[in-house]
């Protein structure tokens, strides 16, 4: 890798990896603030935002906006998350400073026109109902609610229909000023890309954002409970969540080597066990999202009601089960599956541009692949097995069901059996 990267004296940075048998370029604008970042009126302003920057500026209207980028050949799109916004675009080398124009201007200048609000408001409110429709999704969203409940962590994306409809032009603008700054922002780009013209073209264009760092969120507090809900389906949909570990921590390694091990592929115990063996789902995974100070480990498994207490029974019983007797075999599986999947990110541009973005945001700087392989390496059978007795060990799990069936509340009470297993 090429990895090279300026901080501008207003605290923006720019971190670029040349790929020089490319001709394209991925390039995007994170902003370390998303939906965690919205005060208790705002439920959803972040997603709303990340829309609104498409529907014009004062100098393009929506549809010049992708026309402009599409007449090159680019594609350009954004996405918003609990602790950050994207904007991002590919294009061809030659025109690199056309998207860095485009991203500047749709955060820089946007008009926020109250007719485009409404249409998009509209838009998203027929997102929330597609979502309610996926009661995949309705149980993550159920899930994060009660790991944090009362707090903007555990507060969907999305919104809601009222929160959505609430937010005016004026409102939009207060929090895009507020939390988009330079010191909380990376432009990132991967592909043919040349790192000092990029600079040059930043610190021109995104000179707006000089200000201080937006303020940071309240802690995370993870509390944990039950949500069941009763519901006409094929399926009960069932998600379970423990306190995970944040983005820093020296122990991250070994919980994600845990997760893989548990839920992490076709070879995992969870899918052997529950599946394979036994028969009683499609689909389970185990999975682990680190937040800056706290984070989230995760079960997700789709069942027949009838068998939802003996799936639930041998979920708790394999959780437990890893903590203690995780072998050597599976964590050089998992280790393998762990760098294999580093190395294949890093074949797609857009890929790496993301992966620096979010370790600049997470460790401050551009983390070396060698440095990255090392600390997966450095994970033990002792330590995988040690990370796993520490997350029975930090309390009551969150649990969300959702689906068919009498037997809802007595699935989440073998849920929570994972608490004793830790004394």
């Amino acid at each position: 890798m090429s990895v090279e990267i300026t901080r501008l004296p207003s605290g923006l940075t720019v971190v670029t990896d040349a790929m020089s048998h490319l001709e394209s370029v991925s390039l995007g604008v994170w902003v370390g603030a998303g939906s965690r970042d919205e005060r208790p009126d705002e439920h959803g302003i972040s997603h709303l935002l990340e829309h609104m920057a498409f529907k014009g500026t004062k100098r393009r209207t929506a549809r010049q906006i992708a026309e402009e980028v599409e007449a090159v050949g680019g594609d350009l799109n954004a996405a918003t998350s609990v602790e950050s916004t994207s904007y991002y675009a590919r294009i061809l080398r030659a025109d690199v400073p056309l998207a860095v124009d485009v991203l500047s201007d749709i955060l820089s200048n946007p008009t926020f026109d109250p007719e485009e609000l409404q249409r998009e408001q509209n838009v998203i409110v027929q997102e929330i109902g597609a979502s309610e429709d996926a009661p995949d999704d309705v149980v993550f969203d159920k899930l994060q609610e009660t790991a944090f409940p009362g707090q903007s962590v555990g507060r969907s994306i999305l919104g809601t229909r009222e929160t959505v409809r609430s937010f005016d032009r004026k409102r939009l603008a207060a929090y895009l000023a507020r939390n988009y700054r330079s010191p909380d922002m990376v432009v990132a780009a991967a592909g043919a890309i040349d790192h000092r013209a990029l600079v040059e073209q930043v610190a021109q264009q995104f000179a707006s954002f000089d200000g201080q760092a937006p303020p940071t969120p309240a802690p995370a507090h993870f509390a944990g409970g039950n949500y069941i809900e009763k519901r006409d389906l094929e399926q009960v949909h069932v998600a379970l969540a423990m306190q995970g570990l944040p983005q820093r921590d020296p122990n991250l390694f070994s919980m994600q080597i845990f997760t893989s091990v548990l839920g992490g592929g076709m070879s995992s115990r969870l899918f052997q066990e529950v599946r394979e063996i036994r028969g009683l789902c499609y689909s389970i995974y185990a999975f682990h999202a680190p937040y800056s100070d706290t984070g989230m480990f995760g079960l997700y498994a789709g069942t027949d009601a009838t068998d939802l207490p003996e799936l639930m029974r041998v979920v708790v019983a394999e959780v437990a089960n890893a903590s203690e007797t995780i072998t050597e075999v599976e964590v050089a599986r998992a280790k393998a599956q762990m760098k294999a999947g580093l190395l294949m990110a890093l074949e797609s541009s857009s890929a790496r541009a993301e992966q620096l973005a979010r370790q600049i945001f997470a460790w401050g700087r551009p983390m070396p692949l060698a440095e990255l392989v090392a600390k997966i390496e450095a994970v033990t059978v002792e330590s995988a097995r040690a990370a796993g007795r520490a997350l029975i060990a930090r309390g009551r799990p969150a649990i969300a069901a959702l689906g068919p069936g009498s037997g809802l509340e007595s699935a989440a009470s073998i849920a929570e059996g994972l608490v004793p297993r830790a004394a």
